[in-house]
């Protein structure tokens, strides 16, 4: 696993970094270094196509799930990452297991998998809105550790990020997409709606965390206040657990005597 600080409980917290323009300056460097590192790690495990990787993220509305995808992942080349977002289930999947529509679009041996939402509204949302018994919940959180594991068993390694971020934050962030045009096309009504049920979505994620961060698939909560502190612990997190696959580019073809090749 990487080495890194798993539960942070405050979402204003910087880590080691000051919470100043100096520290954020410095956090912003080595984030950048560590995102260079991405493309020659995808670059091998799309060549060995023996392992996938799947990074989850989860957090309440304008925790940042996109602008991660946007800073951390512009080292990813998009030929080897696939990203889905999981919004309410079209009638074909609610026709089926709440799983189903998820498994179909886990990365492939070679892959990225990015989920921007996951299965994991399949039980925050249904327990927020009382739509599930909390028997039911009980039942899919079960059903989601046993699936995270035979996904781990079968060569996915799954890295779970929860966005925390803190109401007033969140107060500041859907102001800023009222107040600027260029920003508005974000702006949901259904998100000031769901904010009047703060408290009952903040004890919803405690119980996600707790029943479904396991060693297989742990979760990692991320102080997400600042930004810039947010983007640098799901990159390093990332790169260091590509690099803890000792990753290796393939041989070449073995009826191949690669020492007479003189191509003209």
């Amino acid at each position: 696993m990487p080495v890194m600080k798993r539960y942070l409980a405050k979402p204003d917290d910087t880590g080691d970094f000051e919470d100043t323009p100096k520290g954020e300056e410095e956090a912003r460097k080595k984030t950048k270094r560590t995102v260079e590192k991405l493309d020659d790690l995808q670059e091998r495990l799309y060549a060995g196509a023996e392992r996938s990787l799947l990074i989850i993220l989860q957090g309440i509305d304008t925790s940042g799930k996109d602008g991660v995808i946007e800073k951390v992942m512009s080292g990813v080349n998009p030929q080897g990452c696939c990203i889905h977002s999981f919004k309410t289930p079209t009638a074909e999947e609610a026709a089926h297991d709440f799983l189903w529509r998820i498994h179909c679009k886990t990365p492939a041996k070679g892959f990225i998998g990015i989920f921007n939402r996951s299965h994991y509204e399949d039980v925050i949302v249904p327990r927020v809105h009382g739509l599930l018994s909390k028997k039911v919940i009980g039942k899919r959180f079960a059903q989601i550790n046993d699936f995270e594991k035979m996904l781990a068993q079968n060569g996915t390694t799954i890295l779970k990020f929860f966005l925390h971020i803190s109401k007033d934050e969140q107060r500041k962030r859907l102001q800023a997409r009222a107040d600027d045009p260029k920003k508005r096309w974000k702006f949901n009504i259904n998100d000031l709606h769901e904010r009047r049920r703060w408290n009952a979505y903040q004890k919803a994620f405690q119980d996600m965390i707790r029943e479904t961060s396991t060693k297989h698939a742990p979760w990692t909560v991320v102080p997400a206040d600042r930004k810039w502190f947010r983007n640098y612990v799901v990159a390093k997190t990332v790169v260091r657990t590509l690099e803890d696959m000792k990753l290796r580019f393939p041989p070449g073809p073995k009826d191949i005597d690669f020492s007479k090749i003189r191509i003209r």
